[in-house]
């Protein structure tokens, strides 16, 4: 036998239909994920912790610009000080719920 004879299956072991197909990569994801759900998962937080989560984080970045920032100091004062103020007002989001029991979105019967 000649070796110009020898042909290649390009779908060996595969379906032709299926290798002819074009898949995404986040397809490729789906589809080697054991359980689906793991993909599409939420998780529900109530907003003002949420609100309070972003003015934390955001009131940190502001601070540490402006920690950076030492030849403007009219620049860094200001990135200072909204930072502080972000932080401050993420926190009372973040605790509010907790310290006032009336808050509105605070829930006032034990579930379970």
């Amino acid at each position: 036998m000649k070796i110009s004879k020898i042909t290649v299956n390009p779908y060996f072991g595969t379906n032709p239909q299926a290798a002819a197909q074009k898949h995404s990569f986040l397809d490729e994801i789906h589809e080697r994920t054991k359980n689906s759900s793991d993909m599409t998962d939420t998780i529900v937080v109530p907003r003002t912790i949420f609100k309070g989560y972003l003015g934390i984080m955001t009131g940190t970045t502001l601070v540490t610009l402006g920690g950076l920032i030492t030849k403007h100091a009219k620049t860094k004062a200001a990135l200072m000080t909204a930072g502080l103020l972000t932080s401050l007002y993420g926190t009372w989001a973040f605790v509010r719920p907790f310290i006032l029991k009336d808050a509105p979105g605070v829930e006032h019967t034990k579930q379970g």
